[in-house]
């Protein structure tokens, strides 16, 4: 079970909750929505269901947010992390309010809440792998984001309890292949970059070799990224980059993924970045049933 310390909702400011639930409605329906008058202002009860056990939830400012600017309200059975299930059908909230509105924003919630809650879902299994081989290193994300839902799979690595990484250019300097060929070297791209982001910014090398990850370092690099890499090649060049220069901190990144990772955890690298915590990763199937029908919904499973 995945139970952060903190209420991570509190990292999200409510005008971006509420800019971005305007945002996903608004591109939903962008103009007249012919079927709300087919249900009408009534007011109406609908049932969250969960129906991917042993699931993670994340997302429920976002779902919360797209209906509060629905005139709805939304009562929640669990709380943000929990690990839902393990019954094939979990009830996760209840949604009130005019039924054309509880509608409108029911696919736009959904979205949210599937995407979310599976990255959250993944990243718990990932943490859990590191946990339990005993490796006290970051398991880490990427920016390798779905444009304009950064925010929410950014949330949702937290949810999962994994490192965000930066959240863009602007957060950290990472300087990759393409900028140390157009720099020159890696010594003229790590002076280059630090010649504008002074003291307050890390700078991160990716490199594909040893030596080049010791000339990161020599040249002021904080953190070294040992760039696809396999396993025992890793190990090896992070000890000794290790024992050469102490303090830089060692990323490993590069075709890692859930069933290989235990294959790179070792006490020398302090970071392990995995693109498929967002790409290609599963979601958790939702659904939004009036609840007159979550008898009929549930009678399957007995």
């Amino acid at each position: 079970m995945t139970t952060p310390q903190y209420d991570m909702s509190h990292t999200l400011p409510p005008h971006t909750l509420t800019r971005l639930a305007r945002e996903w409605l608004a591109e939903d329906t962008p103009n007249f929505d012919p079927a709300g008058l087919c249900v009408g202002s009534h007011e109406v009860e609908a049932k969250l269901l969960c129906k991917t056990p042993c699931s993670v939830l994340a997302g429920r400012p976002f779902f919360t947010a797209v209906f509060t600017e629905l005139s709805c309200t939304v009562e929640w059975a669990h709380t943000e992390g929990a690990q839902l299930g393990p019954d094939a059908v979990a009830q996760t909230a209840v949604v009130r309010g005019p039924a054309r509105c509880v509608l409108l924003g029911e696919r736009p919630a959904l979205n949210c809440l599937a995407r979310a809650s599976g990255i959250a879902t993944r990243c718990s299994q990932l943490q859990s792998i590191a946990r339990e081989a005993g490796w006290h290193g970051h398991v880490a994300g990427t920016r390798k984001t779905t444009p304009g839902f950064r925010l929410v799979e950014k949330y949702a690595m937290l949810v999962g309890g994994v490192s965000m990484h930066r959240q863009d250019l602007s957060g950290m300097v990472m300087l990759k292949d393409n900028h140390i060929w157009a720099s020159g070297s890696i010594t003229q791209a790590v002076r280059n970059a630090r010649s504008v982001c002074g003291f307050s910014s890390k700078i991160e090398v990716e490199c594909g070799s040893r030596e080049e990850g010791s000339e990161a370092a020599t040249a002021g690099a904080d953190i070294v990224m040992l760039d696809n890499f396999k396993p025992q090649e890793l190990h090896a060049a992070a000890q000794l980059l290790k024992e050469e220069f102490p303090s830089v901190l060692i990323e490993a990144s590069g075709g890692v993924t859930p069933d290989s990772l235990p294959q790179y955890l070792s006490p020398h690298v302090d970071i392990i970045s995995l693109g498929c915590i967002t790409q290609g990763c599963p979601v958790v199937d939702f659904s939004l049933k009036p609840a007159s029908l979550q008898k009929h919904q549930e009678a399957p499973i007995d």
